[in-house]
Formats: C-alpha cells, sequence, structure tokens
C-alpha cells in the first residue's frame, strides 16, 4: 500500500509541472517544459556546470532569451545562437544557463511573454541551487527587447542584463541606473536600427546611470550576437557583477 501510494504521488507531481521529479545530470544541456498559470506551456533548455551541487555552493545563472527565428521550430533550434550553442557544441560553463523558447504568435517583450519568464525565474529558482546575486539576463533581436523590459520592470532581480541588437523604451531609463548593463549593436543592422541601442544607453546616462557599457559593431549588421557572446570579456564582466552590489 506503501509503495502504491508513492507511486500515485510522483504520479501527480509529474503532472503539476510545477516540481522537477530528477534533476538532469550536470554537464549536459537537456530540453525541459513548465506548465504555466495561463495553462499554457514554456519549452526550455536547461544546464547544470558539471561543478554543480543540488547542496552545496550555489550556482550562477544565465537566462538567455532568442531571436525570432528561434521561435519556429524544435525547442533544439534555440541553440543555434548565444550560450545554448556553445553548450550544444560541447562547451563546458561555470553557470546555470536557462533558454526558453517563445511561441512564433508572441514576442519576448509582450506581457504574456514576461509573465510566463517570471514563472519560469520562480521555477528554477525554487528548485536548483541558484546563486540569486548572481543572475545574468541576456537575449539578441526579440531577446534584446525582452531583456531590456524583463530588466526595467524588475532590475534588483539581475545582477547584470546584456541586451544585443535589441530595443527598449527610453522611459524606462531611470529604473535602470543601478543596474549593469551591456548593449551590443551593429552600425549596419537594418533589422533593428542601431539608433535603438544608441537611445537607450543615452536615456539611462541622462538619468544618471553610470553602469551601462555599448559596444558598438562598426560594418555589422543585425547579427552582432555572434562577435558578443564569442566574447571572453563578456563573461568575465558577468563575472564581476553581483545584484546586491546594485541596491
Amino acid at each position: 500500500m506503501r509503495n502504491h501510494r508513492s507511486l500515485v504521488l510522483a504520479s501527480l507531481i509529474l503532472l503539476s509541472g510545477g516540481v522537477v521529479a530528477q534533476q538532469p545530470a550536470p554537464g549536459k544541456q537537456v530540453e525541459q517544459s513548465l506548465k504555466t498559470s495561463d495553462g499554457g506551456e514554456m519549452p526550455y533548455l536547461l544546464y547544470l556546470p558539471q561543478e554543480y551541487a543540488k547542496d552545496g555552493d550555489p550556482s550562477p545563472m544565465i537566462l538567455f532569451l532568442h531571436g525570432r527565428g528561434e521561435s519556429y521550430g524544435p525547442l533544439s533550434i534555440v541553440a543555434k545562437w548565444g550560450p545554448p550553442r556553445r553548450l550544444a557544441a560541447g562547451e563546458q560553463m561555470k553557470y546555470i544557463v536557462v533558454s526558453p523558447q517563445c511561441p512564433g504568435n508572441s514576442f519576448w517583450s509582450r506581457d504574456d511573454q514576461q509573465r510566463r519568464l517570471v514563472e519560469l525565474l520562480d521555477h528554477i529558482k525554487s528548485h536548483y541551487n541558484v546563486d540569486t546575486d548572481r543572475i545574468y539576463l541576456t537575449g539578441l533581436s526579440m531577446g534584446g527587447f525582452g531583456t531590456w523590459r524583463l530588466a526595467a520592470d524588475h532590475p534588483d532581480w539581475f545582477a547584470a542584463a546584456v541586451p544585443v541588437c535589441g530595443r527598449g523604451n527610453p522611459a524606462d531609463a531611470p529604473k535602470l541606473v543601478n543596474l549593469p548593463i551591456w548593449v551590443w549593436h551593429g552600425t549596419d543592422d537594418r533589422a533593428v536600427p542601431f539608433k535603438a541601442s544608441e537611445e537607450m544607453v543615452k536615456a539611462i546616462r541622462a538619468a544618471g546611470g553610470k553602469k551601462v557599457r555599448f559596444t558598438t559593431l562598426e560594418h555589422i549588421g543585425h547579427a552582432s550576437w555572434q562577435a558578443a557572446y564569442q566574447s571572453s570579456d563578456l563573461y568575465n564582466w558577468l563575472d564581476q557583477q553581483r545584484a546586491s552590489k546594485n541596491r
């Protein structure tokens, strides 16, 4: 009878979508899915570093938001660019890397996806050993849009943000003055104009922000993410940031 009850409980846990029954093995990027409160699902790639310890020292985390093109296709397409690409190629990283997939009928900066991202963050923080002082937010193109908004709405949640070739709302600048931000954009970008990032950087600095960096990639088009996510300087900079220093 006891074994039967245990099996029933395990089944209920799996069906709830809110609890991880068994954590993935460290050192490998795997596919996961979270059932959200709106009745939908948020599929995501999850990577736990090789040194991840469930009960030991917490691990830093990167939340990566992909671009529009990766909304169409299987979840594995999210690994086309950014940190999940490096992991898919066999590289090891020190971070927990969470890379969700946005549905093709929505957009990362829309209310529905922002709510789902908040739920995903809460889920990861409550079920994995995350260093909440070292959560880093980044995204490219459409993911850059989502990065700007999520960072503006919840600046205290993140140690740093890295929007790549995205667009934010300059009116949000006062909310971002204390958050370390490294912006990347190509001057020849025809998909998301270079001035979109330029205006955000100017607005943050005008509001008193002194922690924003801006890498201008001369003669580079939309694919500025290739330079950004291959930059060792970027990851070294992330490692120096702490959310507790931003308050």
